[in-house]
């Protein structure tokens, strides 16, 4: 994973009025470094174009912020664009007094110049923000694209492991290894699901001591499946498992059906709702972008999310449903039944999941689509999980969107989303769309 690392540039010239302009300096470092302490600074502000080249010349960030302290000509962006190979946020100030007197700095006039170079030179957006360093709203709109870079930063190198091939029908799941590593920066790996489970047979029992007790622990009524289905997950989890911790991965999309009913015997749902727990965000069906976008989720919230269908709409209620066959993280569970274990719906065979969700007041439904050109787009939308049971057989939870339900759907199915969303627990879909600008990714909300 790269380093995440931000440069601020406090950019001007020392004809305006200094004191006004080192206090604007010394603030927006206060606020920066109350924001992330691991933002690079420099001890006084750029006033020329020496100083600027000066201060980034050995400089290799993932995120600058360049600031008009005073007025400053394009020609200081331009150099900093011409040097640094990175995402840009512009930040302006307000001009402290308004009395009829001095101009003191003319920051906005400086955006504009800085502006102005920026679309000239760059095909990316540029992140602007207005105010001063002790705006709330400033604080939070900073904060939001920092941690957006973070996440961008997390994503370069990060390992995604794709567990056999997807069914027939589904290939909207299918990626591409140049597609992940050009637009995210994600290394894509594979290995055959038969691979795993021929690992998985050659444990010995006491190899398993350590994920028996740790599946008995987190998972209701497991001890009710019959002996060889249950004997036989834990094997598999532990094939899973160590193949994760060997190769790095943190992401995993993985084939289950048919395979692991009709060659292995026993699902591999409970297997993913187990990883998602161990921070690794573990999709079914091989649908790789599922799994992406349950990884962006997770370290977005640093909880688990969860991977589902939308399988029924309310609109009295305003309502959608997810849901999936029998797998979810154990810890997502309504804390009224626990992770209680059953079996496949359709097969018959254990163990998988069997429970409804917990509710959260704030919550994101998201997904990295994949447009029919290629390119990408991000869904985002925000509501709550609403305390309700478990709807049908499997895994489930209704969310409530905070916009009308049924256009929300309509629109979905005609601009040709996929069947498949990331729900994640808190309200991420501000950071989520600072990222999609970061990526040059389109948003979409309806």
């Amino acid at each position: 994973m790269k380093k995440f690392r931000c440069l601020y540039i406090p950019i001007g010239v020392p004809t305006f009025h200094l004191e006004s302009a080192q206090e604007v300096f010394e603030a927006s470092v206060k606020t920066l470094k109350k924001i992330d302490a691991s933002i690079v600074v420099p001890d006084t502000m750029l006033l020329t174009l020496n100083d600027v080249r000066t201060f980034i010349q050995d400089e290799h960030p993932t995120l600058i912020i360049v600031q008009n302290v005073t007025f400053a000509h394009s020609a200081y962006v331009t150099e900093i664009l011409n040097h640094l190979d990175a995402p840009m946020v512009l930040w302006t100030p307000k001009e402290p007094v308004i009395n009829g007197t001095r101009l003191r700095l003319n920051a906005l006039t400086g955006a504009f110049s800085a502006g102005f170079a920026h679309k000239a030179m760059r095909n990316d957006d540029l992140h602007y923000v207005y105010g001063s360093a002790d705006d709330d709203a400033v604080i939070e709109n900073l904060s939001t694209v920092v941690h957006a870079a973070k996440i961008k930063a997390s994503l370069h190198g990060l390992n995604l492991a794709m567990v056999g091939h997807t069914p027939p029908g589904f290939g909207f799941g299918r990626a591409l290894d140049l597609d992940m590593a050009s637009v995210f920066g994600v290394n894509l790996v594979a290995i055959e699901s038969r691979e795993l489970m021929e690992k998985a047979k050659s444990y010995t029992e006491a190899d398993l001591k350590e994920e028996n007790d740790s599946a008995h622990n987190r998972m209701v009524d497991l001890h009710k499946t019959n002996d060889k289905n249950r004997v036989d997950f834990i094997r598999l989890y532990k094939a899973y498992k160590d193949y994760c911790q060997n190769n790095n991965v943190k992401a995993l999309a993985s084939r289950c059906w048919p395979d692991y009913f009709d060659t292995y015997g026993t699902p591999v749902c409970g297997v993913l709702g187990m990883l998602n727990d161990e921070n690794v965000a573990a999709a079914c069906e091989a649908d790789a972008y599922g799994a992406l976008s349950m990884v962006i989720g997770q370290s977005l919230s640093e909880k688990p999310t969860y991977l589902g269908d939308p399988v029924s709409m309310d609109q009295e209620e305003n309502t959608l449903t997810f849901w999936h066959c029998g797998t979810s993280a154990c810890s997502l569970a309504h804390p009224k039944t626990g992770a209680t274990v059953g079996v496949h719906p359709n097969r018959k065979i254990g163990p998988t999941m069997e429970f409804g969700l917990k509710a959260e007041a704030k919550a994101t439904v998201f997904r990295v689509g994949r447009k029919p050109d290629g390119s990408f787009r991000f869904f985002v939308a925000s509501g709550a999980i609403l305390d309700k049971p478990q709807q049908f057989f499997g895994t489930s939870l209704v969310f409530k969107p905070e916009t009308a339900v049924e256009p929300l759907v309509s629109n979905l199915v005609k601009d040709g989303w996929e069947p498949h969303y990331a729900v994640i627990y808190g309200d991420v879909k501000a950071t989520l769309k600072a990222l999609a600008a970061l990526l040059s990714v389109d948003v979409v909300e309806y």
